[in-house]
């Protein structure tokens, strides 16, 4: 994953009504859940959450995806387990460089 996406998406998780609203998202599962739920249950006035789910989309975190008049939101697994990848695959690679200059 590019440093600027991950850049992207942990500013957009770094506040905190986003962080929930995802956190919530993701929970839903891959069926995702409907708006208004979502609303309901964090009690998010309907512009204000609009304005955040907006902010996660551009992130590329979540997709919508409207069946009648619901509109749904759903977590892009696959963004975050990039964003989560992207933090960990250098995790301690200075211990075993540390490790090899003392042996010599």
């Amino acid at each position: 994953m590019e440093l600027e996406a991950v850049a992207k998406a942990l500013k957009e998780l770094g506040h905190p009504t986003r962080l929930a609203i995802f956190k919530r998202l993701v929970k839903s599962g891959h069926a995702g859940i409907a708006v208004g739920v979502v609303q309901e249950e964090l009690s998010i006035p309907g512009s204000t959450l609009s304005h955040h789910l907006s902010s996660l989309m551009s992130a590329q975190l979540i997709e919508q995806r409207r069946e009648g008049r619901t509109l749904y939101c759903v977590p892009k697994y696959e963004q975050l387990e990039g964003v989560l990848a992207f933090l960990q695959e250098e995790c301690c690679a200075d211990e075993s460089l540390e490790d090899t200059s003392a042996k010599e």
